[in-house]
């Protein structure tokens, strides 16, 4: 029988020596991971969608306001209200501001997004907006993330299906579980370079419908602006698969101011901006990129000029007026002077926002039908974008979210 090892002064330190650097280890990772600069705090309670009232109110007051930098519009899901400051991402009770759940992050936001009842919060590392987190619109729950290289500035918008990440260099698609399915423009793997089209084009502006991608880039080759319609999901994501692409003609195709307004299954309407004698234009293309209809604009396009998408119909925000885009065609179907920004349904009324307060007018024909009288304050002329809860009015004024409800 052979007799039984014995441990030695050696072994026992070989093995204190083996835990202690594990637990470095360990220690290193959790004090370089993303968990450690991440606060959490989930809802208690889930918060249901107030019902809408049967009728408008004669007036309204300010409830709350917030910062909210990291939005391009009101954002509302379920019952809550969500803002975005700094590194933190807030679901608000829409009558009182109070917080339900809070994501925090000790990293900067370069946006948010939500769609399918739920929130996407981009942040900003070493590598850009690359750091993505889905969260639980009801609860602040984290569901899924990416990460990825981007740009250091993004605009991002949903189109009920995917979410479109645009920067100047680059842009990405992504389903509802932030899944890439389309990479375009500048990437960071250069075995991946040569499956783009183009190389060193900047991407000016980008929308997105179910079924299609419009790009607006200028490249270096070309005399004015290109126009790329995409397939959002091709086979390979990492291979954008074109539908069309063509270097505008257009009068204004030359501008770099020229934006995407509306993308559908089967339109694109863009913005051209006039050069010389030539006045500021809609032009409505199909995907194939021929020219169906064209709208003179009175006046050029601001750079905050707003659009939004309520329902099923467009709507456009030109600084001075609103114009109604036809869901299907893009043709302006109606248009109201003077007013402040986007619009948002109540009580089944279009509310649009006004000097005097909120307008009331019908969705198909925009004819007037009531005003809501608002004392808006510290407002600066900021174009506004409106969404409602229940019987509370959220307004998006420049960096802030002001909540409005019955006075």
């Amino acid at each position: 029988m052979l007799a039984p090892e014995r441990r030695t002064r050696a072994d026992i330190l070989t093995a204190a020596a083996i835990v202690a650097l594990l637990a470095i280890a360990a220690g290193v990772v959790w004090w370089t991971s993303d968990a450690r600069g991440t606060e959490s705090v989930t809802a208690d309670k889930t918060l249901s969608a107030p019902p809408t009232p049967e009728q408008l109110p004669a007036s309204m007051r300010e409830l709350w306001n917030s910062p909210n930098p990291a939005s391009a519009r009101a954002i509302t899901v379920g019952g809550v209200a969500v803002t975005g400051d700094g590194g933190t991402v807030t679901g608000r009770d829409p009558v009182t501001g109070e917080q339900v759940w809070k994501y925090q992050r000790d990293m900067p936001l370069c946006g948010i997004e939500s769609q399918f009842g739920t929130v996407i919060a981009t942040y900003r590392d070493q590598r850009g907006c690359s750091q993505t987190t889905l969260l639980n619109a009801e609860t602040g729950g984290r569901i899924t993330s990416r990460s990825s290289y981007m740009d250091d500035s993004i605009k991002m918008s949903v189109d009920g299906t995917y979410t479109l990440a645009q920067g100047p260099d680059r842009l990405e698609v992504w389903r509802s579980d932030l899944v890439r399915t389309l990479e375009f423009g500048k990437v960071d793997a250069p075995v991946n370079s040569k499956t783009q089209p183009r190389t060193g084009c900047a991407l000016l502006s980008a929308a997105s419908s179910p079924s299609r991608v419009a790009v607006l880039e200028r490249c270096p080759k070309d005399t004015a602006v290109r126009l790329t319609v995409l397939n959002p999901a091709p086979k390979d994501g990492t291979t954008p698969e074109e539908y069309s692409t063509h270097v505008l003609n257009e009068p204004g195709g030359a501008s770099e101011s020229a934006r995407v307004i509306a993308v559908s299954d089967s339109r694109i309407a863009l913005y051209l901006p006039g050069i010389g004698g030539t006045a500021p234009q809609f032009v409505v293309y199909d995907i194939s990129g021929n020219v169906i209809a064209t709208h003179q604009l009175p006046a050029p396009l601001p750079d905050n000029a707003l659009v939004s998408h309520v329902s099923s119909a467009w709507f456009v925000f030109t600084g001075q007026s609103l114009l109604a885009l036809n869901a299907s065609t893009f043709d302006v179907t109606w248009t109201i002077q003077n007013v402040l920004g986007t619009p948002t349904l109540m009580s089944g009324q279009l509310l649009v926002p006004a000097p005097e307060g909120l307008r009331a007018v019908d969705p198909a024909t925009g004819a007037a039908a009531g005003r809501i009288a608002v004392q808006r304050t510290d407002y600066h002329n900021e174009p506004i974008s409106l969404a409602a809860i229940g019987g509370t009015v959220l307004e998006q004024r420049g960096t802030r979210l002001y909540a409005l409800g019955a006075a």
